[in-house]
C-alpha cells in the first residue's frame, strides 16, 4: 500500500479531500485514464475532468488537477466538480 493525500486547490480547505493508505488509484489523465499501484515509478501528470477512484471504494469528482507519485506517496491537488445526487460519469 502507498499513502494518498488529495487536496482541494480552490477554495483552499484545511481538511484534505482524502488522506490514507491505498493499493490502487484510478486517475483521469489528459491522455486517458491511468492507474497507480503499489511501487509505481515516479510520475507527475495533469488531470482532466473526471473521477478519481480510490481502491474501487471512494469516488471523487474533479474538474482538473495535478498528481505526483514518488516514494510510495501520492499527492493530488484538484479542483472539485459539482456533482448532484443521481448524476453519473456521463453527465460530468
Amino acid at each position: 500500500m502507498f499513502q494518498v493525500l488529495i487536496l482541494q486547490a480552490a477554495p483552499r480547505q484545511e481538511t484534505p479531500v482524502f488522506t490514507g493508505p491505498a493499493s490502487s488509484i484510478l486517475l483521469p489523465g489528459h491522455d486517458g485514464e491511468f492507474e497507480i499501484l503499489d511501487f509505481h515509478k515516479p510520475i507527475i501528470s495533469a488531470l482532466k475532468k473526471g473521477f478519481i477512484v480510490v481502491d474501487n471504494i471512494k469516488t471523487i469528482p474533479i474538474k482538473r488537477g495535478v498528481v505526483k507519485m514518488a516514494n510510495q506517496s501520492l499527492v493530488a491537488i484538484v479542483d472539485l466538480a459539482d456533482v448532484k445526487p443521481g448524476q453519473g460519469k456521463a453527465s460530468l
